[in-house]
């Protein structure tokens, strides 16, 4: 390996998972937090969790619900 090219590799990297858990690791960053780690994601706990996130379907389907509308208020306005 080069001199002086690379990171510092700290051996003790602490991370934190907004559940609560915390593990040590190897990392080039001294703190890393997560959102997501395996005690509290639902393919390891067999848990599901539900987001209040709209589908992508859904986000779709009401976007070409408005774009209906638009495009019948914009008829209707060529017409008068």
């Amino acid at each position: 390996m080069k001199q002086g090219i690379h990171p510092k590799y700290f051996d003790n990297c602490q991370v934190t998972c907004t559940c609560g858990n915390t593990f040590t690791t190897g990392s080039t960053i001294e703190k890393i937090e997560v959102d997501v780690c395996s005690q509290c994601h639902p393919f390891f706990t067999g848990q599901q969790k539900f987001v209040d996130i709209k589908g992508r379907i859904d986000k779709f389907n009401e976007k070409l619900a408005k774009g209906k509308v638009y495009a019948a208020a914009k008829k209707t306005k060529k017409s008068n």
